[in-house]
């Protein structure tokens, strides 16, 4: 069980530098040039090979990445190209609001998709089953942009409940909260929590064939004792998956919903870089994303393994 634990670790860190590669042949290569975007288009040559020199854009590739791979590793991101601040200072600005974010998201989602999907998977066939079914299906067919547009245009134009911006920025009370959050957070739930149901909803229904929970109807085990008691253990690891893959849509999700709402987090930071061609910015807010990613991913595969039943009991 350790060298399948270290195993998976050490092919996360693996997966991690090549994805931080990737990353920086894909940024290296976006239209423009920073020096000139700093400068305008009104700079003569000159210039524009000074400032390329002192920002270092002229050395080769393969050197650039060597050395933002080792401030990487140190904790220095470099400084933002537009404006000179340690890249490190802006993402700390953002990194809270975009965690908070995240955090009620998946506090709303995970456990009610959890309870519909287990639910959905006991009373398979029936008509709630198959309105779930149907629900879900149909939720993730739809965008976040257009569950966030639709969200506006509703809650915020027409009954004017909710404010359409969302600024996490002196936040005193709960319903403070709620409104801050309240449309962010149910344009990311829709389809994370179509698509966690859907995987929880496979995960139970596959334990519930096996032949040990056959055993346990005959013996005149009751449904809810069979699936909690014998069904959920055994079902851990692929739910275990099915919220960390869930979660991960997140990741995506919360960059189109940050712009829309202009929500002060790490995703409309990376937005911005973009536009500016502050490539540091960019290339540490991927890395960050990217990184969570495979962290959600690896927690997921380890307490698969750590809930093999063969492997435990081993």
């Amino acid at each position: 069980m350790l060298r399948l634990v270290a195993a998976r670790l050490g092919l996360g860190i693996v997966s991690l530098l090549l994805v931080s590669l990737a990353i920086f042949a894909i940024t290296s290569l976006l239209p423009g040039d920073a020096a000139e975007e700093l400068l305008g288009q009104y700079a003569t040559r000159e210039t524009v090979a000074g400032l390329r020199a002192q920002l270092g854009l002229d050395l080769p590739g393969h050197v650039r990445y060597l050395h933002w791979l080792g401030g990487l590793i140190t904790g220095d991101f470099g400084r933002s190209l537009a404006n000179g601040v340690p890249v490190a200072q802006l993402i700390g600005s953002r990194l809270p609001n975009s965690l908070m974010l995240a955090a009620a998201t998946a506090a709303v989602s995970v456990p009610l998709a959890l309870t519909i999907g287990i639910t959905a998977a006991m009373w398979r066939g029936g008509a709630y089953d198959r309105a779930v079914s149907m629900l879900t299906l149909s939720v993730v067919s739809v965008p976040e942009f257009l569950v966030a547009t639709a969200a506006v245009i509703v809650f915020a134009v027409h009954l004017r409940w909710l404010s359409a911006l969302s600024a996490a920025t002196d936040i005193t009370s709960v319903a403070q909260f709620f409104r801050v959050f309240a449309l962010p957070v149910f344009s990311l739930c829709c389809v994370i929590i179509a698509q966690m149901v859907r995987m929880t909803r496979a995960a139970i229904i596959d334990q519930l064939r096996a032949p040990y929970v056959e055993m346990a109807v005959l013996k005149g085990v009751g449904p809810f004792r069979v699936v909690l008691r014998h069904a959920l253990p055994n079902a851990i690891g692929p739910i275990a998956n099915a919220v960390a893959l869930s979660l991960s849509y997140l990741l995506g999700g919360v960059i189109i919903v940050e712009t829309i709402f202009n929500y002060p987090g790490i995703a409309k930071l990376m937005v911005d870089g973009v536009a500016t061609r502050d490539l540091p910015v960019v290339q540490a807010c991927a890395m960050i994303f990217c990184a969570a990613y495979l962290v959600l991913v690896t927690t997921a595969d380890v307490v698969a393994i750590l809930a093999n039943p063969r492997l435990r009991h081993r």
